[in-house]
């Protein structure tokens, strides 16, 4: 067999931080750079365990932070390959990266832009199913199905394939199809975010929007939904569009229902996808050609600047108006969300919907655990919390059980290794069971 070896830098003890690295032959790829965060979030960001110098490319599988993260910081360190990925990815990637940057310098715009700079000219978009060369190494990637452009990674060296899942998504996703089983994997490094879990139908997760929705309008209070900018805000968006159009939402006042959008970054990738509507599944393209507009319709009303922002927290905090808001950070690591919440929790009339996977030693983890009167600390502040709290995991944009299950099957003949990564230790542990059960070779990668 082609020697092939494979090193896990991240996304080994939970589900963040992911970057892999992968050596074969004379060449050396990195998979992934991505951030740490939660209870990993200590780690120094310029701090890497391989000579960054000496990796030749980079392949995006998309543009989550915990997968990209730290690019900069590995551009910093001495990087100098090209960035390999989908050509949505390469639109949205210098817009989630610019906003990272903004963040942790604030007072450098010139830096900022340098960095950008030569992030956009070390990109090489490339179209799924289409073979790269890169070095000894061929590249291919292929539809993940979890956010629009996402993907997985095919590496071919001598005839030994090895596939690294990104993040998976499952079927009922907007703006994207669902992923297909690769054809072959000597090695499949694959993630168990939900390893140990099966979500609900897309028909399910709609009703169950429906009524929260209903309950939080009917209480007259505000529906806050922590959400990822990127991938998690346009799912929901579309949700809305939908549930408006139908007629399933309903509130007391004449006035039309606002879905505030408070997120400058969520608002920024909103428009892109929007302009990346070629990419879009048929069934979702039918719908704009119905005149129907799934990322713009008459009730969303989008927040730009700080100041408009802090005037409509306490606006919703004294008048109490039925609203939903939409609002980063997913798992209430800084971002809007957090002034919401520290406004807001204390109001029975809130209602807090989670829709994505709260990482161990993040806010929204200590939310989804606390009781009705709870005193929870944001930004060392006690606030209690007589909100209710509310979680419907099928609206995570990431596969459950079944799909990774089914993924791996769909591989004939079966993988050599099967390789969990992003994943808790529980939900790796149980889905590795059920793998060996049926005969599969599986690693807990360390």
């Amino acid at each position: 067999m082609s020697k092939v070896k494979i090193v896990h830098h991240g996304a080994v003890t939970g589900v963040t931080g992911s970057y892999h690295q992968y050596l074969a032959g004379t060449s050396n790829i990195l998979v992934d750079c991505g951030l740490f965060q939660g209870a990993e979030a200590s780690r120094d960001l310029s701090d890497f365990d391989f000579d960054p110098k000496a990796v030749d490319a980079l392949i995006v599988t998309h543009g989550h932070i915990d997968h990209v993260g730290r690019i900069p910081w590995l551009i910093a360190a001495g990087f100098r390959g090209s960035i390999i990925c989908s050509p949505p990815t390469a639109v949205l990637l210098p817009i989630i990266l610019r906003d990272a940057l903004d963040i942790h310098l604030p007072e450098n715009q010139a830096l900022v832009d340098a960095t950008l700079q030569r992030i956009e000219q070390a990109i090489v978009p490339l179209a799924f199913g289409h073979w790269h060369n890169q070095g000894d190494v061929q590249v291919r990637l292929q539809n993940a199905g979890h956010i629009l452009g996402s993907a997985y990674v095919e590496l071919n060296f001598n005839g030994h394939t090895t596939v690294f899942s990104g993040d998976l998504g499952s079927p009922g996703a907007v703006f994207v199809e669902p992923p297909c089983s690769p054809e072959k994997a000597n090695i499949l490094v694959i993630e168990s975010t939900y390893g140990d879990k099966n979500h609900t139908t897309r028909e399910h997760r709609e009703h169950s929007l429906a009524k929260l929705t209903n309950k939080a309008l009917a209480d007259g209070g505000t529906l806050l939904i922590p959400a990822f900018s990127l991938g998690r805000t346009q799912e929901l968006l579309s949700f809305f569009e939908h549930l408006l159009f139908t007629g399933q939402l309903k509130w007391p006042e004449a006035s039309p229902l606002p879905i505030i959008l408070d997120s400058p970054l969520a608002g920024e990738l909103t428009s892109a996808y929007r302009q990346l509507a070629e990419y879009w599944p048929e069934s979702l393209k039918s719908r704009k050609s119905q005149g129907r507009l799934p990322l713009g319709f008459d009730n969303l009303v989008t927040v730009q600047s700080h100041k408009e922002h802090l005037k409509l927290v306490s606006h919703l905090a004294r008048k109490e108006r039925p609203a939903i808001v939409i609002a980063a950070s997913g798992m209430c690591q800084g971002g809007r969300i957090v002034n919401y919440l520290e406004a807001l929790l204390p109001l029975k009339s809130t209602e807090v919907l989670f829709v994505g996977y709260q990482a161990s030693g993040t806010l929204g983890r200590s939310l989804q655990n606390a009781s009705m009167g709870k005193v929870v600390h944001i930004e060392g502040r006690p606030v209690v919390v007589n909100a209710e709290i509310f979680s419907i995991s099928g609206f995570s944009a990431h596969a459950d059980q079944s799909d990774l299950i089914r993924f791996i099957e769909g591989i004939t003949p079966k993988p050599d290794d099967v390789r969990l990564v992003h994943g808790d230790n529980e939900a790796k542990q149980v889905l590795a069971g059920k793998l060996v059960e049926t005969g599969y070779s599986v690693t807990l990668a360390s």
